[in-house]
């Protein structure tokens, strides 16, 4: 199993791992027992945020505001499991046969968080410039410097409700789960003649984004 993840991760993240012990670790559900992921996760965010703000700093003459929206958009849980599919990782994970079978391998906050760990993991086995390359790599079809920066779904809530005199809208959590390190939120979002609507995420913020963008939706129809 060692050599066909060595060859996976050589092919698809483009890197040859010294230490095939890292790769594993970082396939590695918690169902799986230990050493899992979870710590890898930890380091690889970080990783994965650095390299993105230099990243679009370097490449583009944006005021703050606008990079922070495309930053958040190309690091958060869906980018990152996104790329996770793109790589074959669902295929890839390690977890015990009951959470195999509740298809946890399809959640989108397991898969960021184990691109995450990859980050790590690479970084620990090559370096800065080799997590660096990776990252390029795997987010390169994303960062796009001619399109335009994505609007804060919050923003243009407030906007829609202020122009059709509804008030302001207001966020209230629903209900928090997960470890300190990596929780999970769900908000929900309340606005005058319409049902409230939820979103979840990895944050807070990001849960407030997805509640806004389904009124938003809601509002349209």
């Amino acid at each position: 199993m060692i050599d066909d993840l060595r060859d996976w991760a050589s092919e698809r993240l483009g890197h040859d791992f010294a230490d095939a012990g890292l790769l594993r670790r970082a396939l590695t559900h918690p169902s799986a027992g230990t050493p899992n992921y979870q710590r890898l996760e930890f380091l690889g965010d970080r990783i994965l945020g650095c390299v993105v703000a230099a990243w679009l700093y370097t490449d583009l003459d944006e005021a703050e505001g606008k990079l922070t929206a495309r930053f958040h958009t190309l690091v958060d849980a869906g980018s990152c499991a996104a790329v996770a599919r793109e790589l074959g990782v669902p295929e890839r994970l390690i977890m015990d046969r009951a959470t195999r079978a509740a298809h946890v391998r399809e959640s989108v906050n397991v898969l960021g968080d184990v691109t995450e760990a990859l980050i790590a993991a690479v970084y620990l086995d090559g370096g800065w410039p080799a997590a660096e390359a990776f990252v390029r790599r795997a987010w390169s079809a994303r960062i796009d410097i001619d399109a335009k920066a994505p609007e804060n779904p919050k923003s243009r809530l407030q906007e829609v409700a202020a122009a059709r005199r509804l008030g302001a809208p207001v966020y209230n959590v629903v209900w928090r789960d997960g470890p300190d390190h990596r929780p999970s939120y769900r908000v929900a979002v309340s606005l005058r003649g319409f049902e409230d609507c939820e979103g979840a995420g990895t944050s807070k913020q990001d849960a407030e984004k997805a509640a806004a963008i389904a009124m938003l939706e809601r509002l349209d129809k």
